[in-house]
């Protein structure tokens, strides 16, 4: 059975920005943290935005259970959606999603791709490792039932992983409202299907945040690096720079590269 994938479209292609945007969200998470502020600014800069939510999250369906869900599947997921649209579109990926953005250009064409707060083409190893020094009891309990979501889904926990110590709780508490649980095997893949970015002539924009605790500066420096780039970072800001209050910088400065690029 297909599955049936939620997707948030707004605004229209113009002139100026022939190319649309497909945004691509990370575990937990899906195609809202992209509505709440991005979709309306790009859609009102004159862009075509687009996310999806990848299977077994937000209201996308999956015909397998959501553990066994593979990074194969999300990318397959990212495709169908891509597919839908006139023309290839610049591919934008967070924490998660980054990296799917990472494989998917591996073996198709996107005119540009931006990664925010990616996990680095090394892989989930170091992150799971500082995740076992923080949070040792935790770790166990996620490897003893493939459960993640207790492990970030309260104020405290977001606060540590995606959001800076100056966020109002408010934020941090819309965003632990609707996360969901994540896929065991993409865990698992994270660990051991990394991409090739030797095969990416993609060009990619590389943003990070200085007060990210799921990815550290030197990750987003090796990603950068990877792609044969400099990265950026936002100063005062956590893992989730499209909810954290200066998102609206993370904004202006994609809407910046991509039309001096001409997208």
């Amino acid at each position: 059975m297909p599955e049936a994938l939620e997707v948030i479209a707004k605004g229209s292609a113009t002139d100026s920005h022939p190319i649309p945007l497909l945004f691509v969200h990370g575990a937990w998470h899906a195609a809202w943290c992209w509505d709440d502020h991005f979709l309306d600014f790009f859609a009102d800069r004159g862009y075509h935005a687009v996310a999806l939510s990848l299977r077994g999250h937000g209201t996308s369906t999956t015909a397998k259970p959501l553990r066994r869900c593979s990074f194969a599947d999300y990318l397959a997921d990212i495709a169908a959606v891509a597919d839908t649209l006139p023309t290839a579109p610049v591919l934008v990926g967070h924490s998660m999603g980054g990296y799917l953005v990472q494989k998917y250009l591996q073996t198709r064409a996107a005119p540009a791709a931006v990664l925010m707060a990616s996990m680095p083409p090394s892989g989930y190893i170091a992150s799971g490792l500082r995740w076992l020094r923080r949070h040792p009891w935790h770790f166990a309990r996620m490897s003893a039932t493939g459960r993640s979501l207790p492990y970030v889904g309260t104020l405290a926990l977001a606060r540590e992983r995606f959001f800076s110590p100056s966020t109002p709780d408010d934020v941090v508490a819309n965003c632990v409202a609707r996360l969901q649980e994540e896929s065991a095997r993409s865990g698992l893949d994270g660990l051991y299907d990394r991409p090739r970015p030797e095969r990416v002539e993609t060009p990619v924009l590389v943003l990070g945040a200085r007060r990210d605790g799921a990815v550290t500066e030197l990750e987003v420096h090796e990603t950068a690096r990877a792609y044969r780039t400099t990265a950026e970072l936002f100063p005062d800001m956590g893992h989730n720079m499209m909810l954290e209050p200066g998102w609206a910088a993370v904004g202006n400065r994609i809407d910046e590269w991509l039309g001096a690029r001409g997208l």
